[in-house]
């Protein structure tokens, strides 16, 4: 019988030093260098199922369903926002930006 592996729900947030030339996010700086906990991310929850683990994204980090990327495509995405030079507010979308101050 396989045995069911857990859904680990992480909030990772790192200083946004990125340019068009540096879309590198996995080399970006945690916010609290000091941290060591900061560096992987913040564990939001843990969960035996993948809709739980999504819920657990929304209500820890204001999460969006419909917008979330694959890990391989995310640096991608960052660099669409780096060349529309960072909108505050709202994505090319029209959709606000998660509000994660409260998380972090």
């Amino acid at each position: 019988m396989p045995r069911r592996v857990p859904f680990e729900v992480y909030l990772h947030t790192v200083e946004d030093v990125g340019c068009e030339s540096f879309l590198d996010l996995g080399e970006f700086p945690p916010f609290d260098p000091d941290d060591e906990a900061s560096e992987f991310g913040r564990l939001l929850g843990t969960t035996e199922d993948p809709l739980a683990a999504l819920v657990v994204a929304e209500q820890g980090a204001g999460a969006v369903r419909d917008r979330w990327v694959n890990e391989n495509v995310v640096q991608d995405e960052y660099g669409d926002f780096v060349r529309a030079g960072r909108p505050s507010g709202a994505s090319a979308d029209g959709r606000p930006w998660p509000d994660v101050r409260d998380v972090v």
